[in-house]
């Protein structure tokens, strides 16, 4: 199987790669770079059925990756994952998690390439405190970036019935784990390097949300391709289990040893499209036998040191 995976220099799709590699897969490897690190990868760079490709997807040159490669499968991981970013410039979210969907599905329609599992999220429900159904939404984004998620997945969907492809959407939630680029961990633990007498939280604390260990998110993903196998394929991929902002800080506290003076901006959430707090349906991919092997505190904690060794 020969698998392209666009944002595979990132956080999610570096262990991706991992697993992939391990799987037998030839990987081409598309990151810009604007947020995944080379560092990510460069263990891969001996081997000689993975390479990688510096590449901007909405370049005129992207083309030639899929030129060059008959891929059996396309993992999309790439998109831009700051949401605040893409509040403060629309264009962002547009160009970098829409339109990086539009030319994937263009050239996998022009090759010829039928498969794809296309990296979604929770934010393309919006803010309800409803338990998060594949079948049921709401569909009804407060975010740009969860606007070009859910607009991506009407693409898939569309192009999947027009041209006989199949898709993989998996939903994820808040996923932790080393070689973290963004999120609540990273920017916390980042906070605390610079400055270990104070740290300064978005929000209240309040916000409670699943957080789910990468590698379990990773096994998941495999789990679904495998055992689920309509046209379109939707489902969240979470944990039971959910923890506050303020719990995460007591882990980080705990787990590096600090007792920094800590200042709440106040606020029911972090930034505007933040959504506090959600709680997936999970009995979709529970009935298919995958359950994660980490509750969402132990994720966290196994996330904190996983980034504080990275940092030493």
């Amino acid at each position: 199987m020969k698998a392209l995976v666009t944002g595979g220099a990132g956080f999610i799709g570096s262990h991706l790669i991992d697993s992939l590699l391990e799987y037998g897969y030839s990987i081409v490897c598309v990151d810009d770079l604007s947020l995944g690190k080379m560092e990510n990868i460069y263990h891969h760079f001996d081997n000689h059925k993975f390479m990688f490709a510096q590449v901007d997807i909405l370049d005129d040159n992207f083309e030639n990756i899929f030129k060059e490669n008959k891929f059996d499968i396309v993992f999309h991981m790439a998109a831009n994952s700051d949401i605040a970013m893409g509040c403060n410039n629309p264009d962002v979210d547009f160009n970098k998690t829409f339109m990086t969907t539009y030319k994937v599905l263009m050239n996998m329609k022009k090759y010829k390439i039928n498969n794809i599992i296309f990296a979604s999220s929770s934010a393309i429900y919006g803010d309800t405190k409803k338990l998060l159904n594949e079948e049921s939404g709401p569909l009804t984004p407060i975010s740009h970036y969860g606007a070009a998620k859910l607009s991506s997945e009407a693409f898939i969907s569309s192009f999947a019935e027009n041209y006989n492809q199949t898709a993989w959407i998996v939903r994820f939630p808040n996923v932790v784990g080393g070689r973290a680029t963004h999120g609540v961990v990273h920017d916390l633990i980042k906070k605390l390097n610079i400055n270990k007498n104070e740290l300064e939280i978005l929000g209240n604390g309040e916000q409670t949300k699943p957080y789910l260990y990468v590698k379990d998110l990773i096994e998941a993903i495999f789990f679904i391709s495998e055992k689920s196998n309509s046209r379109i394929n939707i489902f969240n991929v979470g944990v039971e289990s959910r923890a506050k902002v303020k719990e995460i800080v007591e882990i980080i506290i705990d787990e590096l040893k600090v007792s920094p003076k800590i200042r709440y901006t106040g606020s029911d959430r972090g930034w505007v499209g933040d959504v506090p707090e959600f709680r997936y349906d999970l009995s979709k991919i529970q009935k298919l036998g995958w359950k994660a092997n980490y509750s969402s505190t132990e994720a966290i904690r196994k996330a904190v040191r996983e980034i504080a060794s990275e940092n030493k």
